[in-house]
């Protein structure tokens, strides 16, 4: 199992000493770094700068948002990545949820699993470079024609001749129809809230993706899984998950609508839907403290690493016989420097 950086979502500007971070990691030989984008930072820009300051890290998105941008434009973000790294970038893709896609994207959310293969298929041309990009598609069209064009659009093929064949593009999903998805059009999977013991679940989805694969694509067995868990080192168990607790209720109670929570759902499986009622009610009467109080340890522990460093390491054993491939630790350099060494 292969050890990364999920740096998260930016608040009011970067993560305090981040880059230092990221430096020492590469040295360190972290396998890859990761950055999030919803309605604030976005995701390609601090990978293009860290990325300067490094030589070996590969540089993943984790995600970017589908709606932010054209298919079109994000290949020439990841085309250009990849040139400026030496080829380390990976293009980790996600849909997100109606009230940031219709909110803050203006763009229409139904049908996200179409899309998403839509997109992707262009995508995976325009990074091929074969020739021009032509797309017939229900959500893409490549010229665009009809009501409300001049019928002037021209097929082109991008002028910046890709450093790598293929890309790899990996999807965030938590659904169950999205991760098997992921196994049948993806080089990876990004799971939120991977917790062991749904292991053989997701690897069930898993195998009904690769079922489907194409010839084309990547063995299965080549297939990456890199799952984000935060990770707090710390001699008392309650105060490592009150550092956990904010990040689960946030996404219960603040990353969807009510009934349309994907990240809710997520956890709904893993057996806290009772919880999960209590942390979103708070949450979306704005009793924010409440729903982090609400939050169970045993749901912390169930997704997240947190205790003293022995703990962490009995805990992190269940996790070697996952699917996951890559470890992704949310946390501080102690998370990162006892992760490494645990599993060195």
């Amino acid at each position: 199992m292969r050890i990364g950086i999920h740096t998260g979502y930016w608040s009011a500007g970067p993560p305090p000493g981040i880059q230092e971070a990221i430096v020492a990691a590469d040295r360190l030989g972290v396998d890859s770094v990761w950055t999030a984008e919803a309605y604030g930072s976005d995701a390609f820009t601090p990978l293009a700068w860290w990325g300067s300051h490094t030589s070996r890290i590969r540089l993943g998105t984790a995600v970017a948002q589908m709606s932010a941008r054209t298919p079109t434009a994000t290949a020439m973000a990841a085309l250009t990545l990849d040139h400026l790294s030496g080829g380390r970038a990976i293009l980790g893709l996600g849909v997100s949820g109606p009230q940031v896609v219709e909110g803050w994207y203006g763009q229409p959310y139904p049908r996200p699993l179409a899309r998403t293969r839509e997109y992707v298929e262009i995508v995976r041309e325009v990074i091929a470079r074969q020739g021009p990009v032509t797309y017939d598609g229900r959500f893409y069209q490549l010229p665009l024609t009809g009501e409300g064009t001049t019928g002037l659009g021209k097929a082109l093929r991008s002028t910046v001749h890709p450093l790598r064949p293929e890309i790899p593009v990996h999807l965030a999903a938590e659904g169950p129809k999205n991760i098997s998805l992921a196994a049948e059009i993806a080089d990876g999977w990004l799971p939120l809230f991977y917790s062991p013991r749904m292991d053989p679940m997701f690897r069930g989805l898993l195998d009904e993706g690769f079922a489907k694969r194409s010839a084309e694509r990547s063995p299965a067995a080549d297939f990456e899984v890199s799952a984000t868990v935060p990770v707090v080192v710390a001699d008392d168990v309650e105060q490592a998950a009150d550092k956990v607790r904010p990040f689960i209720a946030l996404y219960v109670g603040g990353m969807g609508a009510k009934g349309a929570n994907f990240h809710r759902d997520a956890l709904d499986r893993l057996g806290y839907s009772d919880a999960c009622d209590e942390i979103q009610a708070h949450y979306l009467a704005g009793r924010k403290a409440q729903a982090v109080a609400a939050v169970p340890t045993a749901l912390v522990e169930d997704v997240a690493l947190v205790g003293p460093a022995e703990k962490i390491a009995r805990d992190l054993e269940p996790w070697r016989r996952t699917a996951v491939t890559t470890l992704l630790v949310q946390g501080d350099p102690t998370a990162v420097r006892t992760v490494a060494g645990l599993l060195a």
